[in-house]
């Protein structure tokens, strides 16, 4: 399947934050850039589903905390309905249980709403291309803090991970625990490019859109365990 971002277009952005000035200075921010295109805002959870579903944006920039439909919610809506469109999660909190929630739900990955400049293009860039943008360290940090939250850590791992060859699950626990391809790569003795492809066999297989959802199936199946 294509990605619906590609270099011929602009990546096209929904604002979606329920206090005005914020939006207007994302606006700032994202309008100065030629290859990024905001076509709609919401102030809302409710409305920012409703345009994620007429507009089918690339990305949408999602505050968390909202009236009527909080940013979760609101996250799991449009996965859901499996609209091309992915989730960029803005918070105020770096470490907020509401942000597993939300990659839980779907989302690409989270941001701190005082982010630089740059780096919050670069996220917007990363997740359009269809990566992720939560380090996987940093979520393996957020799951072991809020482990309670998951479904039962003892519970064995689900028939669903059978699909997997005995090295893709392998590949899989190193991903959870927040190495890089690199990494896995030294620590199996294989090729980097040999890693990538089974990380990509992976998140086919299990119907993953990227590496955070990964490591929080992980995480909720029992294959990996808070603090191991």
């Amino acid at each position: 399947m294509t990605d619906r971002a590609t270099p011929t277009r602009p990546v096209r952005i929904l604002l979606v934050d329920d206090q005005p000035l914020l939006r207007t200075g994302f606006r700032m921010v994202l309008g100065a850039e030629d290859d990024l295109d905001i076509v709609g805002e919401a102030g809302d959870g409710v409305d920012a589903v409703d345009l994620a579903r007429r507009l089918l944006p690339d990305v949408v920039l999602m505050d968390i905390r909202m009236p009527r439909l909080d940013g979760v919610a609101a996250t799991r809506a449009i996965v859901d309905a499996r609209l091309p469109v992915r989730v960029l999660i803005l918070t105020t909190f770096d470490l907020d249980e509401y942000v597993v929630g939300a990659l839980r739900a779907g989302a690409s990955g989270f941001l701190a709403k005082d982010v630089p400049a740059e780096d919050l293009v670069t996220a917007i860039r990363t997740v359009a291309a269809g990566d992720a943008v939560v380090a996987p360290r940093i979520l393996k940090r957020l799951l072991d803090r809020f482990a309670d939250t998951l479904p039962d850590p003892s519970a064995t791992p689900p028939k669903a991970l059978n699909v997997l060859t005995e090295r893709e699950r392998e590949v899989l626990v190193q991903v959870a625990r927040g190495l890089s391809n690199a990494e896995i790569a030294r620590a199996l003795s294989v090729s980097e490019t040999t890693i990538k492809t089974h990380v990509g066999h992976v998140l086919t297989k299990l119907g993953l859109r990227d590496r955070v959802q990964a490591v929080v199936l992980a995480y909720e199946s029992g294959l990996v365990r808070p603090g191991s």
